[in-house]
């Protein structure tokens, strides 16, 4: 929070009320007043998610329609700004993508789906980072052609619930979800009103997010909860999770300087893109390519017990090379865990290095990302 900032000047969701009878601590996170843990602990949230279920609100996201006449006309649109293929996606088909800067700089990360519901003809539905949904929309305003345009949606709140149990828990209330595969999507109905149900998330579980109307979003919380396997999980274990499944998180691993190769995010751009482009920054993406980036993200593992914190140094030979964007304690990997950037030379699976915590040099190696194996259901 910064010093002009007062939490009478934080965003709430419709489920505030509901983790502070839970007994959250509730800290400033992207502008919103969040659950970073529950009684419980993030040890046991953390371990929770991967063992069974766990419930978040993500309700802070941006959530929004990009609607144009046809499919081609919006897909076309949304390209010229995301480097990823979009027209080739089937209803209720869910891709990930970067909005990128001139510069080839990710603006933000998000997720852009291809409407299942019926009669919507030309709509992508986008889910972006609460931090920087405000700069997200006005980008996209300013850039669309005027035949496209950006709905935001304020009235919808969003769950994530993940985990090996999550489809088991869902289907008792949600009948049908079992069904969605791996990135897709499809409306279905609960307590007589709609919701929007997408099979994906960001912890490397399988699991869900589903968008539903803030007037119902309390209904469908307590619902869930009241399942045994599902437990409410909070930002610290939602950051430990994603970390030990080797996920970027916007403003640590991924900000405008950085390129979607440099992050190891190349397996988002198709390969048609990759060669024909049409994208902001696509000349220093092929470059790339071809020539290989001047750093890349890496996979470190610190030896003992002692983590390393974000903007912690790394060494190698006895010379800077680069900081850890993201550290911390990875429970289900049995010690600390980082993410970093370093020369393309030094991210080899196998590499030493040293990251300077506390003033002293501590061994580390680079390991493959991810920490913990990825559980989707392909």
């Amino acid at each position: 929070m910064s010093d002009s900032e007062t939490p009478q000047d934080l965003k709430t969701t419709p489920l505030t009320s509901e983790h502070e009878a839970l007994g959250a601590r509730m800290v400033p996170f992207a502008g919103y007043l969040m659950p970073v843990q529950y009684p419980s602990g993030i040890l046991t949230e953390h371990t929770h998610t991967r063992d069974k279920a766990g419930l978040f609100d993500v309700s802070h996201m941006g959530q929004a329609w990009l609607k144009g006449p046809d499919h081609e006309t919006t897909c076309r649109a949304l390209e010229a700004l995301v480097p990823a293929d979009l027209i080739s996606l089937e209803p209720g088909q869910q891709r990930y993508t970067q909005l990128l800067n001139d510069e080839g700089g990710i603006i933000d990360d998000l997720m852009v789906s291809r409407s299942a519901y019926p009669d919507t003809e030309g709509r992508l539905y986008l889910v972006v980072n609460a931090s920087r949904k405000a700069i997200d929309f006005a980008h996209l305003n300013a850039r669309l052609p005027d035949s496209v345009v950006v709905e935001e949606l304020p009235q919808w709140a969003l769950l994530a619930l993940q985990g090996p149990r999550a489809e088991s828990a869902l289907q008792t209330i949600v009948p049908g979800v079992a069904e969605l595969q791996f990135m897709q999507g499809a409306p279905f109905e609960f307590g007589g009103d709609q919701i929007y149900v997408t099979r994906s998330g960001y912890t490397g579980e399988d699991g869900y997010e589903i968008a539903v109307r803030n007037e119902m979003v309390q209904d469908l919380w307590r619902a869930l909860l009241a399942h045994p396997d599902v437990l409410p999980i909070g930002l610290g274990a939602r950051d430990s999770l994603r970390m030990e499944a080797g996920l970027s998180l916007y403003g640590h691993e991924l900000d405008e300087t950085v390129s979607p190769v440099e992050a190891g995010l190349l397996w988002s751009i198709q390969k048609h893109r990759r060669t024909e482009g049409g994208f902001p920054g696509a000349e220093r993406i092929q470059r790339e390519i071809a020539e290989g980036a001047s750093r890349r993200i890496a996979g470190i593992k610190p030896e003992g017990r002692a983590p390393a914190r974000d903007g912690t140094v790394i060494m190698a030979g006895g010379k800077e090379v680069g900081v850890i964007t993201s550290g911390g304690f990875g429970p289900s990997a049995g010690g600390p865990v980082a993410l970093g950037f370093v020369p393309p030379e030094l991210a080899k699976p196998g590499q030493a290095l040293e990251l300077m915590v506390r003033g002293k040099p501590q061994p580390a190696q680079v390991i493959k990302l991810p920490f913990v194996a990825k559980s989707f259901k392909r």
